[in-house]
Parts: C-alpha cells; sequence; structure tokens
C-alpha cells in the first residue's frame, strides 16, 4: 500500500485528529523553540490535520503557511479545520517538493520524514528550498534509539525509514544542511499508571513505559541552511 492510500484511510477514519492529539505533547515544544518571526514563510512537511501551522499562525505570527501531505483525504480535512487564507494545504510528494529555490524560511516536520520514499533527496529538497539561514525543524519518535518503537513498522503497510540520531546528523550534514542542534523532547504529559498496574495490555514494566516516554520521547533534529 502507497502513503497516499495508508493516510487516506487513516483521515477518512478520523485518526488525524488522533494524531495531532498525542504529537501535541511534545510538537507545542518543538514550535516553541523554532526561530520563526512575524511574516516568515513556513512549511509544514507531512501536515496532517494542519495543527502545526495554525499553531504558528497563533504563536508566531507566521506569515504564510503551507501544509503538504501525501495524503489528499488528509489535506482536505486540514483545509476544514483551518479557518485562516495565510494558511494553505497541498498535496504533494516529499521527493519532489512544490516551491522555488529559496523561497521558505522554515520548515517543520512531525512523525512524516521516516515515511519519504528517498528520505536523502527529501533533505536535499529542503534544503533547496530554504533561504540562507532558514531551518529544518525535524521531529521523530521512530527511531534507533528509541526499542520501543521498533514494532511499528510491523502495523503499518507502507515502509518507514529508522535512522539514529546520528544517522540524522550525517543526513543533515550530507544534504548541505548545518546540525545546531539535537536532543531529546520527552512526553510528560501521557498518562504512566502506578507501578502495580503492571503489565498493562501494551506495557510489560512501568520502566519501559517511562524510558519510552519520558526519556526518549520526541527525537530533534534541526538543521540550518547555509
Amino acid at each position: 500500500m502507497s502513503v497516499r492510500e495508508e493516510f487516506n484511510e487513516w483521515a477518512e477514519d478520523g485518526r488525524d485528529k488522533g494524531m495531532e492529539e498525542r504529537h501535541w505533547h511534545t510538537a507545542k515544544y518543538v514550535l516553541a523553540r523554532m526561530p520563526v518571526e512575524a511574516g516568515d514563510t513556513v512549511l509544514d512537511l507531512g501536515c496532517g490535520s494542519g495543527y502545526a501551522g495554525r499553531a504558528l499562525r497563533d504563536t508566531k505570527n507566521a506569515g504564510r503557511v503551507y501544509g503538504l501531505d501525501g495524503s489528499p483525504e488528509m489535506a482536505h480535512n486540514a483545509r476544514g479545520y483551518t479557518d485562516d487564507s495565510a494558511v494553505s494545504y497541498l498535496v504533494g510528494d516529499f521527493d519532489h517538493l512544490p516551491f522555488e529555490d529559496g523561497s521558505i524560511d522554515h520548515v517543520f516536520t512531525m512523525e512524516a520524514f521516516y515515511y519519504a520514499n528517498d528520505p536523502h533527496e527529501t533533505l536535499r529538497e529542503v534544503r533547496r528550498i530554504l533561504r540562507p539561514g532558514g531551518t529544518l525543524f525535524c521531529a521523530v519518535n521512530y527511531y534507533e534509539e528509541n526499542i520501543h518503537s521498533h514494532e511499528w513498522q510491523d502495523s503499518i503497510s507502507v515502509e518507514m525509514t529508522r535512522w539514529s540520531g546520528n544517522e540524522y546528523r550525517e543526513a543533515f550534514r550530507d544534504a548541505g544542511l548545518y546540525v545546531a542542534e539535537q536532543d531529546n523532547i520527552p512526553d510528560r504529559e501521557t498518562e504512566i499508571p502506578d507501578s502495580a498496574a503492571f503489565p498493562t495490555d501494551s506495557w510489560d514494566t512501568q520502566d519501559a513505559m517511562v524510558e519510552r516516554y519520558r526519556e526518549f520521547g520526541t527525537l530533534l533534529t534541526v538543521g540550518v541552511s547555509t
């Protein structure tokens, strides 16, 4: 199944809003760190329900915001959730971004980058469209060090790229992006039951759940176009 087919089904089932709720636990901290200034042009790559672009308009007065998704149904739903003429939604391929060279100030992507058909080409495309000094904030929960995420591939038909933190840094540099920072954003909002409640349907031990959410959390890699 293609990315388009997979996530069209998710959107039709209303799972886009569920993704937004889960991602927001750490995404809001990533968005707060982005150096977006009033009037800046921002691309939300793999926008899903479009929550990130709306947040950047509300909190940082971003100028033009584009949300791009591989799923027409996701983009359709995002339009329905958005009442802001400065925010547009596009259906597109991560490997062929429909923007002019040096036309975007900042790119945000949350839990979407690893669905790229060719992640190296996606990074080169991001580098191409970014203005000098522009940034890429790439946030993922599915990565090598997070052992609790490895089984996610078994539950989705789309091939996912699982890189380590070091592989992200190397790929950013290969694409011409300076790696300004990389760290883990903990999820402090997912409720973790008392140890007596374990094992649960999803977790064998409380320690494993704590590790997943409070320690591994979301891996953030920040690249700057030079």
